[in-house]
């Protein structure tokens, strides 16, 4: 596992909260919503795309 991708899902958590915060107390608790929910999909992209990587190289691994 890489340090780098504790990085990107934090940075994305962080960017995500700042947006958060600012768009609820504009008033725009919408899009707020809406910015939570596309940067919880980007983590999971992240995420999903590490697990795929970590499969493959169990598969080449045992050979299969």
């Amino acid at each position: 596992m890489n340090i780098d991708l504790i990085f990107k899902i934090a940075a994305v958590g962080i960017i995500v909260a700042v947006l958060n915060i600012l768009l609820s107390r504009s008033g725009r608790d919408d899009q707020a919503l809406m910015t939570s929910i596309a940067g919880l999909v980007v983590v999971l992209v992240i995420v999903v795309r590490e697990i795929a990587n970590l499969f493959a190289e169990i598969k080449m691994l045992f050979g299969f």
